[in-house]
């Protein structure tokens, strides 16, 4: 995001993200006595997460700009600002989260968005490696681990869900064994995603009815299936059985959550509280104002409903 800065602007951008980093993360001055106030009051019916890859440009150094903070001051901004996990990320980066006193809630898988379960040459080889990654996300004591259906490539959606089926289950007593709830992510093929086919709830509840394990669930992307289908909130009340987290972003342009956008949050954050859910909704926006820490802090306490 900081591409194209003067060296004098980017200067000025790294000096405000360190001010922010040491608001949030209350780092004491020299001399000082540290503190450690309390996160702020959140009134945790919404278990809050936020996708570390929307930040990466916050700890990963680029081309022309050094990294504003590590990925250790960020797992400890995030904690901060209340959120109890930090998602989608590799083994690498699970050490980090348990530091800080978070967990993962949704970890990385082996598969790929275009490489998933809908062609039944990848079957051996997906298993092989989830049979592998599953045990450690239990080991490390997280939840979940994400996976994908794959893309069309000219096949239909009645095949492709028969493959995934087949695949999955497959899969399932690993998942079933080791106490991990694999989630299937709903994505939009309108716009970011050309060819994915999980790109419809009903498809994708489908998907769970024909597996029949409760350790299939979908990874329902407010933010893609608003553009794929919108009726969001009818659909999580017909659906949440199958919905085993959420994913927010603003549409369009999966930037903040707030009114420059067009869906209402707060409206969709009460309708999935009244369905009993009990998981977390990650944020997965990508931050465009000049403070993503700022941003991130809103969207908290837009969803703290």
């Amino acid at each position: 995001m900081f591409r194209n800065l003067s060296r004098r602007a980017a200067l000025r951008r790294l000096t405000e993200g360190t001010a922010a980093l040491a608001a949030l993360t209350r780092l004491p001055s020299p001399g000082a006595a540290a503190e450690e106030p309390a996160p702020p009051a959140l009134k945790r019916r919404i278990r809050h997460s936020v996708s570390a890859w929307c930040y990466a440009s916050l700890f990963r150094a680029g081309k022309d700009k050094p990294a504003s903070m590590t990925f250790e001051d960020f797992c400890r901004a995030c904690q901060r600002l209340g959120l109890e996990s930090v998602e989608l990320l590799n083994e690498d980066q699970w050490p980090a989260v348990k530091k800080a006193g978070l967990t993962c809630a949704m970890c990385n898988g082996p598969d790929s968005i275009p490489y998933g379960w809908n062609r039944l040459e990848h079957h051996d080889d997906l298993l092989a490696k989830f049979e592998v990654a599953i045990p450690k996300v239990a080991q490390a004591g997280f939840a979940n681990i994400i996976t994908f259906s794959g893309n069309r490539k000219g096949m239909s959606d009645a095949e492709g869900l028969a493959n995934c089926a087949k695949g999955l289950k497959r899969l399932m007593p690993i998942a079933e064994k080791h106490r991990v709830t694999v989630c299937l992510e709903l994505l939009n093929s309108k716009h970011s995603h050309k060819d994915y086919m999980a790109d419809h709830t009903a498809w994708g509840v489908e998907l769970c009815r024909q597996v029949g394990s409760e350790r299939l669930k979908l990874l329902y992307d407010i933010f893609h299936m608003q553009i794929m289908e919108g009726d969001i909130i009818h659909t999580i009340r017909e659906s949440h059985p199958y919905i085993g987290h959420y994913h927010t972003g603003g549409v369009p342009g999966r930037n903040e959550i707030d009114d420059t956008q067009e869906i209402y949050y707060p409206a969709i954050m009460q309708a999935i509280v009244d369905t009993g859910y009990k998981g977390f909704v990650g944020q997965e926006f990508v931050p465009r104002r000049p403070d993503p820490l700022a941003s991130l802090k809103q969207a908290i306490q837009i969803c703290d409903v």
